[in-house]
């Protein structure tokens, strides 16, 4: 990839889905906090590592199109980061009780499963050298975060966060088919970022009305 394969202002727009994500995902720290005092210090951390796979492979980006070096760590770390990001987020969500919950029902999976398994991916991308595995983890996690989202903003009456969380996954499912296309245009590119740009943009949205919406709380999670 040069500067004139992925033009500059290409390359820094590429910044604004990820800061939306990181701010959505920040935002939905407080809501987590509310509710599932525990899991606060797990959403935080998820959140951080999503904005730092984001931010690694934006700055690969505008590096590479500034003709400076390519840095592949920057470029690589983008599914690690990510998986592990919003397998904690998935973990803290799992944390948050819904309306009517029983005290069992609020006990998530064991978080050891979510390490092992980020582990066990981790280590199927080494394998075959590919970011596939790894790939795989992340849409999953994602999907349980998407689907959590929605069950809390449904348990707290809020139908738009619900919907501009259904949009959220519906976008990050409509990336992958753009990405995988061989034939990486500029303006195929500069429609795969504005897809994104939406994408991201619908989190945030959701994220903020849940920041300010009544989640029921929970005293006693297991972690």
């Amino acid at each position: 990839m040069s500067a004139v394969e992925y033009p500059v202002a290409l390359a820094l727009e590429d910044f604004v889905p990820v800061v939306l994500t990181g701010v959505a995902a920040a935002r939905l720290v407080e809501p987590i906090g509310r509710a599932a005092p525990r899991a606060r210090t797990l959403a935080a951390t998820g959140a951080a590592l999503v904005f730092a796979g984001g931010l690694s492979k934006a700055g690969w980006k505008l590096t590479v199109a500034l003709d400076g070096p390519d840095i592949q760590p920057l470029n690589k770390a983008l599914f690690p980061l990510l998986a592990l990001g919003f397998l904690l987020l998935a973990h803290a969500l799992l944390s948050t009780p819904l309306t009517g919950d029983a005290p069992r029902a609020r006990r998530p999976p064991p978080l050891w499963g979510f390490a092992a398994t980020w582990a066990a991916a981790a280590a199927g991308s080494l394998a075959l050298r590919s970011t596939l595995p790894l790939m795989v983890l992340t849409i999953a996690a994602v999907t349980v975060c998407g689907v959590r989202l929605i069950l809390l903003a449904r348990s707290a009456g809020d139908s738009r966060a619900a919907t501009a969380t259904g949009l959220w996954l519906l976008g990050t499912y409509a990336l992958g088919p753009l990405a995988a296309r061989p034939d990486q245009s500029v303006a195929l590119q500069w429609v795969e970022q504005s897809c994104n740009t939406l994408t991201q943009a619908a989190l945030l949205y959701a994220a903020w009305r849940l920041s300010a919406s009544s989640l029921p709380s929970s005293r006693k999670v297991t972690l």
